[in-house]
């Protein structure tokens, strides 16, 4: 009698994950940019708006290396650092 209830369900369809999910780094590309950010985070007592150069760096290793779609920094929230460096 269960699977009579079930004729008008919804399947389920799988999606794309939303941004900001992405594949683990487990070849340790990007290792050093991650702890060069773990550790300014540390040393700034977790304020992360020291450790932004250090977080663009680190994106910029995931797209370079294919672990997460290549966006332009500005989109991802780096507009300042990228006119400061066009300078």
């Amino acid at each position: 009698m269960s699977t009579a209830m079930n004729f008008g369900a919804k399947t389920f369809k799988p999606r794309a994950p939303d941004k900001g999910a992405f594949p683990l780094d487990h070849l340790g590309e990007c290792k050093g940019f991650k702890d060069a950010f773990m550790k300014c985070l540390s040393d700034s007592k977790f304020d992360n708006s020291k450790c932004r150069l250090q977080s663009k760096d680190y994106l910029q290793c995931r797209m370079d290396n294919q672990l997460m779609t290549k966006e332009p920094m500005e989109k991802l929230g780096f507009k300042d650092l990228m006119d400061k460096a066009e300078q």
